[in-house]
C-alpha cells in the first residue's frame, strides 16, 4: 500500500485539492469549504461542469459493465482513481466478475488515506493500491503485477485523468501502459474537449492555486487508441456511449472518450 505519510503535513484543507474539488462537482462529502469556493467558481464559468464530472462516473460504470458482464474482462488496472465513490471499479467489475482483480494507482496522499480505508473487495476477488506517479508507467505496472496476471488482458481505466498531462506526453504514456498488456486487453478513456467554455473553465480552475488541468483537442485524445479496435459506438461524448435507462435522453458533454481492444 505504500510508505506511511504525515496526513496531517500531506493533506492540507486550506488549499484547493483536485480529488476534493471533483468529489465536490459529483456530489460527494470528501471536500472542504476551499474546495467547494474552487468547484463553484469554475462552474460559474463552466455551468456544464457538474454534468461533466458525473457523466465520467457513468461512463466508467458503463464501461467496466460491458467490459465485466460481455467482453469476459477479469482484471482492471485503474490509474489516477481519486477518491472512492460508490460504484467504483472494483464494485461494478465484482457485481459481474465475483473474481474480478482491481489495482488503483495515485500518488496523492489523500487518495492513499481512504484508499486504506474504503477500497475492499468482494471475497472471491482482489482489491489493491498501488502508490506511484501515474508518469512512471512502468513501475505502476509492474507493482500491478503483483495482484494482477499480466499474461492475461488487463482493462486499463484513464478518466478524467490526463489533463494532468500535457497531450504530447498523455499520448506517449498511454503507449507505455498498452505496451505492458497482452493483446486482447482494452483501453477506456475519457478527457474534456477543448472549447472556448472548457478553456475558460481551465483558467477558472488554475486560478485556484492548484496544478493546471490541460483540455484536450479530440485528436489528442482519440490518438490514444491508435492500433487498436474502437469498440462501438467509438469516439465521441461520453454521455452517449451505451447510455442505459435514464442515461438514454442525456445531453452531450464536452468529455469525449471511447474504449478500444488492443
Amino acid at each position: 500500500m505504500g510508505e506511511e505519510l504525515d496526513l496531517e503535513t500531506e493533506i492540507r484543507s486550506g488549499t484547493p485539492h483536485s480529488a476534493r474539488v471533483w468529489n465536490y462537482w459529483i456530489g460527494g462529502k470528501d471536500h472542504y469549504p476551499v474546495d467547494q469556493e474552487l468547484g463553484d467558481q469554475v462552474i460559474a464559468t463552466y455551468p456544464q461542469t457538474r454534468d461533466l464530472a458525473r457523466a465520467s462516473r457513468a461512463f466508467q460504470a458503463r464501461a467496466v459493465r460491458h467490459l465485466a458482464s460481455e467482453a469476459g474482462i477479469t482484471q482492471f488496472l485503474d490509474i489516477g482513481t481519486g477518491l472512492p465513490v460508490q460504484n467504483s471499479t472494483h464494485e461494478v467489475a465484482q457485481r459481474f466478475q465475483p473474481k474480478a482483480r482491481i489495482v488503483y494507482v495515485d500518488n496523492d496522499p489523500l487518495v492513499l488515506a481512504h484508499a486504506r480505508a474504503l477500497l475492499t473487495s468482494a471475497p472471491d476477488g482482489m482489491t489493491n493500491y498501488v502508490h506511484a506517479d501515474m508518469l512512471s508507467a512502468e513501475q505502476a505496472l509492474q507493482e500491478a503485477g503483483q495482484t494482477l496476471d499480466m499474461t492475461q488482458p488487463v482493462a486499463v481505466m484513464v478518466l478524467s485523468t490526463l489533463g494532468h498531462v500535457a497531450p504530447r506526453d498523455g499520448i506517449d504514456l498511454m503507449r507505455r501502459y498498452m505496451a505492458g498488456v497482452v493483446p486482447g486487453s482494452y483501453l477506456v478513456l475519457c478527457d474534456t474537449i477543448a472549447t472556448p467554455q472548457t478553456l475558460a473553465a481551465q483558467e477558472a480552475y488554475a486560478s485556484g492555486d492548484t496544478p493546471p488541468y490541460l483540455v484536450r483537442r479530440p485528436e489528442e485524445i482519440l490518438a490514444s487508441a491508435d492500433g487498436m479496435e474502437l469498440i462501438e459506438p467509438g469516439f465521441g461524448s461520453i454521455s452517449l456511449w451505451r447510455p442505459e435507462g435514464n442515461e438514454i435522453d442525456a445531453e452531450p458533454v464536452d468529455q469525449w472518450g471511447f474504449v478500444a481492444r488492443k
